[in-house]
C-alpha cells in the first residue's frame, strides 16, 4: 500500500433487520471495486441474536444463493478490523439482526489528497451526515424558507 496515494479511509457498518440481506447493496459494492472507485480494505459480517450475543459470520455464510459472488472479497481483508471492532458494530445493532461491517479506501479521492499532501495540507476530519439527519433538515430548512 503506497501511503504518499492512500485515500481517505472510510467504514460503514449497514444493519440488516431480521437478517433479511439481499445482495443488492453488496452487487453495488462489486460495481464500485470494479470501477476502482473504492477499495475495499474489510468486509465483515455479524448477526446478533435475540439474547444480544455478537457473532462474526463467515462470507462464505452468506454466499449460498448463487446471485451474488461475495468471494471476489475474499482475502480483502487488510487485518485492521479487529475482533473488538466487529462487537462493537454489533453493539449497535437490534436483537435478531445482521450488519455488513466495510473498511474501504475511498481511491476516488486519493489523487486530491495526495495534491493537498504536496502542498502541505493534511485532512484533518471527515465524516458523513446520517440519511435521516439530513432529510429532517432539509424538510426543516423548506419548511422555513
Amino acid at each position: 500500500m503506497d501511503e504518499a496515494e492512500l485515500g481517505p479511509i472510510s467504514y460503514l457498518v449497514v444493519e440488516f433487520p431480521g437478517a433479511r440481506m439481499t445482495g443488492e447493496g453488496l452487487q453495488e459494492l462489486v460495481r464500485l471495486t470494479e470501477q476502482g472507485t473504492v477499495r475495499v480494505l474489510d468486509l465483515a459480517f455479524v448477526m446478533k441474536g435475540a439474547d444480544g450475543t455478537v457473532t462474526a459470520l463467515d462470507i462464505s455464510d452468506i454466499d449460498g444463493d448463487g446471485e451474488l459472488d461475495l468471494m471476489v472479497f475474499e482475502g480483502a481483508s487488510s487485518d485492521l478490523l479487529g475482533p473488538d471492532d466487529l462487537e462493537e458494530a454489533g453493539g449497535a445493532l437490534a436483537a435478531d439482526s445482521a450488519a455488513a461491517v466495510l473498511l474501504f479506501e475511498n481511491t476516488w479521492a486519493a489523487p486530491m489528497v495526495s495534491a493537498l499532501r504536496r502542498s502541505g495540507a493534511e485532512l484533518v476530519a471527515a465524516g458523513y451526515v446520517p440519511h435521516d439527519q439530513l432529510t429532517e433538515a432539509l424538510d426543516l430548512a423548506e419548511a422555513a424558507g
